[in-house]
C-alpha cells in the first residue's frame, strides 16, 4: 500500500504529541470539591468510569487517525514491480524493387521477406520498431511504435514498387533510417537491411550513409536476399540476374560494428532474424503498475464511525447536552 498525499501522514505524529502533551499537563493539575454523598460518583470515579473514560477516548482519537489516513489517500496497487528487459529501437528496412518478385523465395521473395520479418517482429516484448520501403525512392511505411499489430497490417500491404519508382537507392534508404533512428535517446538503435540488388540510384553513397550511422551510434544489420542462381524469372517471363553487391553489404554492416547475412531460402531468413535478435540486447528497467484500487474510503467511514461513536457514548453516559 502506498500513499497519494504521505506529507498528511505528519499529523498523526503531531496528534501523538499532544497526547502525551494532555497526559503529562493533566497529571500535575488536581482539582477537588466537596458534595454530600458519592453514592452515585463511584460509576464516574472507580473502576468503570476510568474504562468509560478510556473507551471514549479511544473512539474519539481513533476517528481522527482514521480521518488522517484518509486525507493521505492510501492505495493498493494490485501489481507492482521492477522487471528487466530487453529494449532496442529497430528500423526494418526493406527492398521493394521489381526484383523482389522472383520466385527463389516461395511464393516470391517478397512476401517471403514479409513472412520472415512479421515473425521477428512478433517476437518482440517491449522495442519500438519501424518499416521503411524503397525503390528508387524510400518510403515509411510505418514509424518506431509497440503497436505490433499496426506494424504487421502495414507490412502486410508492402508490395513493389510502381515501374517509374524502380531502382535499389540503398544509401538513400539508410540515410532516411538513420533519420528516424538518431532523435530518439534508446542506447541500442538498429537498422535491419533487406535487399536483392546492389546499389544502382540514389545520390548517396551506401557506405557514406553508413559512416553517418556510425557517427549516430546506430548499428547496421544486412541481408543478401536471394539464390546464388545467376538468372532469376520474375512474373511476366522477364528474367533478372541477381546481382547482390555482397561487398557493399559487408561493408555497410562492418562500418557500424553490424554484420552481413547472405539468405538463400526461406529458413535461412528466418535463422538470421534469430541471430539478429541474440546479438542486440540492451537491458533496461521498466517499472509496471496496474490498475490502483483506492481504499481511502474505507478509512473515511471508520473515522466517522468512530467518530459518531464517540459522541453517542459521550450523550449516553456522560449526559452530554447537545
Amino acid at each position: 500500500m502506498e500513499f497519494l498525499h504521505p506529507n498528511f501522514l505528519y499529523l498523526l505524529a503531531l496528534l501523538i504529541l499532544l497526547s502525551i502533551f494532555k497526559k503529562f499537563y493533566s497529571f500535575n493539575k488536581t482539582a477537588s470539591f466537596q458534595v454530600s454523598n458519592t453514592k452515585h460518583l463511584k460509576s464516574f470515579f472507580g473502576r468503570p468510569g476510568i474504562v468509560k473514560i478510556g473507551l471514549f477516548r479511544f473512539l474519539f482519537i481513533s476517528s481522527l487517525v482514521c480521518l488522517i489516513i484518509a486525507i493521505a489517500r492510501p492505495r493498493i496497487s494490485t501489481n507492482d514491480k521492477n522487471i528487466t528487459i530487453e529494449v532496442v529501437d529497430i528500423m526494418l528496412v526493406l527492398d521493394t524493387s521489381s526484383s523482389m518478385l522472383a520466385e527463389d523465395f516461395k511464393p516470391n521473395r517478397l512476401e517471403a521477406v514479409k513472412q520472415a520479418a512479421k515473425d521477428f517482429i512478433d517476437n518482440r516484448k517491449g522495442d519500438r520498431v519501424g518499416l521503411l520501403v524503397f525503390g528508387k525512392e524510400t518510403f515509411i511505411q510505418c514509424p518506431l511504435t509497440v503497436d505490433y499489430g499496426v506494424l504487421n497490417n502495414l507490412l502486410s500491404e508492402v508490395t513493389v514498387v510502381e515501374p517509374k519508382y524502380d531502382g535499389t537507392a540503398i544509401g538513400i534508404a539508410i540515410a532516411n533510417a538513420i533519420n528516424r533512428l538518431r532523435v530518439n535517446d534508446s542506447k541500442s538503435k538498429v537498422i535491419i537491411l533487406l535487399s536483392d540488388g546492389s546499389n544502382n540510384t540514389g545520390a548517396i553513397d551506401p557506405i557514406a550513409a553508413a559512416k553517418i550511422a556510425k557517427d549516430y551510434n546506430i548499428r547496421i544489420y544486412t541481408i543478401g536476399a536471394g539464390t546464388r542462381q545467376a538468372v532469376t524469372q520474375i512474373p511476366g517471363g522477364r528474367y533478372i540476374r541477381n546481382e547482390i553487391d555482397e561487398e557493399s553489404l559487408k561493408g555497410i554492416a562492418a562500418e557500424t560494428g553490424g554484420k552481413y547475412f547472405r539468405a538463400i531460402d526461406k529458413q535461412s531468413l528466418a535463422g538470421i532474424y534469430a541471430e539478429i535478435n541474440d546479438l542486440e540486447k540492451s537491458e533496461v528497467i521498466v517499472n509496471y503498475y496496474s490498475e490502483y484500487r483506492e481504499v481511502y474510503l474505507w478509512f473515511l467511514y471508520a473515522g466517522f464511525i468512530f467518530l459518531l461513536l464517540s459522541e453517542l457514548f459521550r450523550i449516553i453516559y456522560f449526559r452530554r447536552i447537545v
